[in-house]
């Protein structure tokens, strides 16, 4: 199990057809969202975060976090490593769709930290949020921030993960929609 942010190079972002056991990660925040016909629950990690996702028999599980981080292969749908940008969607049975657009953006340090400064206020207002401690190299911990909207056949996760040491930002979108 990871204890530490991993380097933005071995980030990946994942999506299984499957549950995953939870003690595969290091949890820091949960929050469970019933809602219609679905239910979720949504983990901070120590790498980033996961999405369990399940309607009428159907799981889908969004992870992203390091590559080096042990994880099935079976009934993955998706893998991605995390550069750059990009978009995706899967068609579920029953009807049900997931989309997600996921970036790693490395920015000027100036505009990390007012970043990081805007995510840490925005987060203690609404919101899931996380700070992480210093690595030692830098005076700040990185941060998660996840947003949470759910509507009856809709769920939408945004999501934030700061690399201070490398001024970079993760940046996730994904849906979760019921036909």
């Amino acid at each position: 199990m990871l204890t530490a942010r991993p380097k933005i190079a071995e980030l990946v972002f994942q999506l299984y057809g499957r549950p995953l056991h939870p003690e595969l990660f290091e949890v820091y925040q949960t929050r469970t969202v019933k809602r219609g016909d679905y239910e979720a629950k949504i983990d901070i990690t120590s790498a980033g975060h996961v999405v369990k996702w399940r309607h009428a028999g159907l799981t889908l599980t969004e992870v992203a976090t390091s590559a080096q981080h042990p994880l099935p292969e079976r009934r993955r749908l998706l893998s991605y490593r995390l550069t750059g940008q990009r978009s995706d969607r899967v068609e579920c049975r029953g009807g049900a769709c997931y989309q997600v657009s996921f970036q790693l953006e490395t920015v000027d340090r100036e505009i990390f930290w007012i970043f990081q400064e805007e995510l840490a206020a925005d987060g203690q207002h609404q919101g899931m949020l996380h700070k992480f401690d210093s690595s030692g190299r830098m005076a700040l911990g990185a941060l998660s921030y996840i947003n949470v909207e759910s509507r009856d056949r809709k769920l939408l996760i945004q999501a934030f993960h700061t690399f201070p040491d490398d001024y970079a930002i993760v940046k996730s979108q994904s849906i979760f929609e019921l036909p």
